[in-house]
This record gives C-alpha cells, structure tokens and sequence, in this order.
C-alpha cells in the first residue's frame, strides 16, 4: 500500500534522553539532538515558536528551532522528499529553513540525529546547511529518501523584522515525495 498523508509525522525535536523517540517534546526545547514523542499539531498557534516580545522585535533577534519529518509507513521509502515555505504572512518575521547534515536515521537510534544547540538564540553549527527561504517544490530543499521507520531534521530560522505589531503571524512549511507503490 501507497504512502498516505497519515503516514508522514512531523515531530519537535528534544535535547533529552538517551535515544530518540524516547522524549516529549516542547516547542520551546525543540532544540536539536533527537526526535521527540511529540507530533507538531498543524493548527495550533505557537505550535513551534513563541510570540515575538517587542524587544525581540526592535533587535531583528533571530531564533531557531529543529523539527522531523518521520517515515511513519510499515514497510516504503519516502523518496525524493523536498521541503518549501508554501505560505508566509506578510509584514512579519521572516523564515528560513536548512536541512541538517545527519542522514535519515531509525527514529529510537541512540546517536544523535540532528545538531544541538544551546538555546533558541544559538545558531546550529557546521551540521547544518545554509538557511534560504525557497517557496516553491521546485525550489525547494533536497530531503533525500527517508526510509520506513525513519526521520530526517529541518532546521528553522526565524528573524524578527521590526515591524508593526501584527496577529497571527505565521507560516507553512510544506514537506513532499513519492512513494513506490
């Protein structure tokens, strides 16, 4: 049977535990290191970040969170998978997205599966690639093949603008591939 939408999960990561998908995750501490037990719920407000304080927003202050997409199919690669900013409200923050080095791995590996980094204010380090805001499939970042049971790290980079105060700030992150059957 065909991957399904429901078969791709998107979950916070968590600095946490001993392996991943062994750890809640909070969006606050979704920080890197391994993927946590806690999917991003698709419509909640602040599902990844926190409202940009005015200080944040008179400094530009650039914040940063890792999320995964997981493989959650019993048996098919998710191949060629590539992830874009498909929306993005206008006159707030800007976002931009990287793809971290580490390749797909079991999501209970005991290694750690993306960078880590020391607070939301911390730029990921050399594990990452560069950040860039692509808002089309074709422009989109390479994921590879996640393979079943598997999970890959995106980074996300968001940058305060000054701007007016604005409601609802926001963005969607579209992540797409083929299946084999």
């Amino acid at each position: 049977m065909a991957i399904t939408a429901t078969d791709i999960l998107f979950k916070l990561s968590v600095k946490t535990g001993s392996a991943g998908n062994s750890q809640a995750g909070t969006p606050a501490g979704s920080l890197g290191k391994y993927i946590s037990t806690t999917a991003i719920s698709g419509t909640a407000l602040n599902n990844l970040f926190d409202d940009i304080t005015g200080d944040e927003n008179a400094a530009s202050e650039a914040e940063y969170r890792c999320f995964f997409v997981h493989n959650n199919h019993g048996s098919l690669s998710y191949q060629n998978v590539v992830v874009w900013l498909s929306a993005e409200t206008g006159g707030g923050a800007s976002i931009a997205i990287a793809i971290d080095d580490a390749a797909a791995s079991v999501i209970g590996s005991a290694s750690a599966q993306a960078d880590e980094i020391a607070d939301e204010n911390t730029a990921p380090g050399a594990g990452v690639g560069a950040f860039s805001s692509p808002t089309s499939k074709g422009t989109g970042l390479s994921l590879g093949t996640i393979p079943a049971g598997q999970c890959r790290a995106v980074w996300v980079k968001r940058t305060a603008a000054n701007s007016a105060a604005l409601d609802n700030d926001g963005v969607t992150i579209a992540v797409e591939g083929d299946t084999a059957a």
